[in-house]
């Protein structure tokens, strides 16, 4: 653990006017609370508060934020009051330990309307005081760094969470080294055998063509002295992680990714970052479609830089970041540029942006979704995006993520500009709306009067904004379509536990759901964007058949070892009478297939993978959820027959999305729980039998869909 002075010297080393008095009080009382306490490692408690507070040190913060993170969880976990935080330093620390204490016990990793909840809450606490974030976040790295010593199941439920919120959000910061660090270590513990892999062929790489970095960062050194440009050069491999995701992305496999190394080049003035750009254009070959130019136009976390790729020795791609050191500063530390230290003083950092107004621009657009699930998904889209920057005819610029189309320009000016949408132009052409937009074009949007929203706009746009804006339109528009086809869908589903769908059960569950009334839930159920099952729970949530002579779920298979856990592939969803085998993943369990998922051929040259199962013989519980691929008549009232003749399977329907309308068909997949194999069989006989039914098969995922599961 550090002690007190060794962290004071680290504070000391950026802000010589640090209070030392006060921050040797915050380590005693700190290490005073936490008295008696361990980590799971066995190591007093109090060094992890120490730990969070040197790597806050890192980024030259502020004495209120290194305090905050030594006492983090006092107010939580130990005798400390929010009173007595407040008193001893003052109510700027008791506040900032408060909102991390308060972000702390959000629970991000339940289900989707839980978790979007959640994200409101934390964009409210960041909306306060951002650097209750960066105290968390720097928590969540040292727990990250340090997870070994937690179950594997918590490592895997922490890893996840992290590479889900954590990992993005930092990178939305524009705190990209540590985004960096925390994808690389929740991908150690999700897939240890994939990175391995990454770092072994690296390993071959190096010694195959030595060191490329040494080599090529001398190369450019070269040619900014020869130009007389002074100037830092870096270069590094990128993280495995990284790699990783470009693999999957492009669907290459190591040997052929090119990109795998990236340097950075540090001048003195912004002038120089563009001497330097033509100095190494003119000596390698820039590859097209790889430059960006966020000096001219920067991301809204204040992130600086002009990016190139070029091809190095050996036709060897190599990525290419040219910035000035306060360009740098803020590239290293984001929005927390704007507490930062030097010599005692706030950094005056030009390029710093305002935290207040950037959490005000990133909240925004979200304040008025109503929706947890459009809320959550326009959260997602907009911490993963990468930008490009589109021009107005009036010169105006539109800044939108990578891979956006005219639709969600379109959107992103006004609402009704996207909604009344009929074409586009691309620098003065003519383009069908799914064209990719790229940096520095201009867009003008072609308008009619009476045009409204399409459902193929969905496969289109990109943007948050613009799917929300969509989707409310669509259920707008086929508002009457969908709350009939509710009303089927909740009879259905209430006749499965013996109940019945009167008003007061469904104006109950739309209270219960948050929902503004009964015709807003049938009209969500109708749409698909609520399952049967959630409706019914939500009026009888202890409702359940009786089980007590079923197989529980968790002693569903035989062939596992003791303590050993087991989930069933999403690629084949086998059921209980089927023929299965399971494959072993580390921290993961065992993953059961039927003997015939095509998935199986991954694993055939790792026969010590693979565990002989079977299923528990007797009454399985309809709990086993599997995939029905249906296409069938668009008739009034087809849909509807359809779910009652599932219900009268005893099968409940727990999802429906149609894939493709038609005038006179509809394609849907149809998400049903089932007992075992013999039901699925008798329920595909009886819908077969359905003449509005023209197809009917079992939903499998095809290998390349499911490269993601190995």
């Amino acid at each position: 653990m550090i002690a007190a002075e060794d962290l004071i010297a680290l504070v000391r080393n950026y802000n010589p006017k640090t209070n030392l008095d006060r921050l040797a009080d915050a380590y005693e009382f700190g290490k005073e609370m936490h008295e008696g306490q361990y980590r799971h490692s066995g190591e007093p408690y109090f060094s992890h508060p120490v730990a969070v507070a040197a790597i806050l040190t890192e980024q030259r913060l502020d004495d209120a934020t290194i305090i905050t993170a030594l006492l983090h969880d006092t107010i939580e976990d130990t005798k400390a009051s929010y009173g007595e935080v407040s008193k001893r330093f003052g109510e700027e620390v008791a506040v900032l330990v408060d909102g991390v204490t308060k972000l702390t016990n959000l629970q991000l990793s339940s289900r989707e309307t839980k978790q979007a909840e959640n994200f409101r809450k934390l964009f409210m606490a960041m909306s306060k005081d951002l650097r209750v974030i960066l105290v968390k976040l720097a928590d969540r790295l040292h727990n990250m760094r340090t997870i070994k010593a937690m179950k594997p199941e918590k490592q895997a439920q922490k890893a996840r969470e992290t590479m889900d919120i954590y990992a993005p959000l930092a990178g939305r910061m524009g705190m990209q080294w540590m985004r960096e660090e925390l994808e690389d270590l929740a991908f150690r513990v999700l897939n240890p055998e994939g990175r391995q892999s990454i770092i072994r062929r690296f390993i071959t790489l190096q010694r195959e063509t030595g060191d490329v970095i040494h080599r090529i960062t001398g190369d450019m050194r070269h040619e900014l002295e020869k130009a007389g440009i002074e100037a830092e050069v870096f270069g590094r491999a990128k993280k495995p992680y990284s790699i990783w995701r470009k693999m999957q992305e492009k669907d290459q496999g190591f040997s052929r990714l090119s990109d795998i190394y990236g340097f950075r080049v540090i001048t003195g003035t912004e002038e120089d970052c563009y001497r330097a750009l033509g100095a190494i254009h003119q000596r390698w070959r820039a590859v097209p479609g790889r430059f960006k130019d966020y000096i001219s136009q920067p991301k809204t976390n204040g992130y600086r830089s002009i990016h190139t790729t070029v091809s190095g020795r050996d036709g060897k791609r190599v990525e290419v970041q040219i910035r000035t050191r306060q360009m740098h500063d803020v590239a290293e530390t984001g929005v927390a540029a704007h507490w930062s230290y030097r010599d005692g003083v706030r950094s005056e950092n030009p390029f710093a942006v305002d935290p207040a107004k950037w959490i005000a621009n990133l909240t925004e657009q979200f304040d008025s979704e109503e929706d947890h699930e459009d809320f959550l998904e326009a959260v997602k889209l907009e911490m993963y995006s990468d930008q490009v920057f589109c021009f107005s005819p009036k010169g105006d610029v539109v800044k939108l993520p990578r891979g956006a189309t005219p639709i969600d320009y379109a959107y992103a000016i006004h609402t009704r500009i996207g909604s009344a949408c009929v074409g586009a132009k691309v620098d003065g052409i003519r383009v069908p709306l799914w064209t990719r937009l790229k940096n520095g074009q201009s867009v003008e949007i072609i308008t009619a009067e009476g045009q409204t929203p399409q459902v193929s706009w969905l496969e289109i746009a990109t943007t948050g904004k613009a799917r929300t804006a969509i989707r409310r339109a669509l259920r707008e528009a086929d508002r009457e379509r969908f709350i009939k086809l509710g009303h089927e869908l909740a009879r259905s589903a209430f006749e499965h536990v013996g109940r019945k769908a009167t008003d007061k059960a469904l104006d109950t569950a739309a209270k219960h759901l948050r929902l503004k009334g009964r015709n807003e839930l049938l009209a969500r159920l109708g749409s698909a964007e609520l399952t049967g099952h959630d409706v019914v729970q939500a009026v009888y949530p202890d409702l359940a058949p009786d089980q007590t002579d079923q197989i529980p779920l968790r002693r569903a298979v035989i062939g596992l070892q003791p303590g050993q856990s087991f989930e069933r592939a999403t690629c084949c969803e086998p059921l209980p009478g089927e023929r299965i085998v399971g494959i072993t993943y580390r921290g993961k369990g065992v993953v059961v297939h039927t003997i015939d998922c095509d998935m199986l051929s991954r694993y055939e040259d790792q026969p010590d993978r693979w565990v002989d199962l079977h299923w528990h013989t007797g009454t399985h519980p309809a709990a086993y959820a599997t995939t029905l691929d249906l296409t069938i008549g668009n008739d009034a009232g087809v849909l509807g027959r359809i779910c009652t003749l599932i219900g009268e399977k005893k099968a409940n329907i727990s999802d429906l999305v149609f894939v493709d309308r038609k005038p006179d068909f509809y394609r849907l997949m149809i998400n049903v729980e089932l007992r075992d194999v013999e039901q699925l069989h008798s329920l595909m006989l009886m819908l077969e039998a359905e003449s509005h039914v023209a197809a009917v098969e079992r939903y499998r995922e095809k290998p390349a869909a499911a490269a993601a599961v190995s």
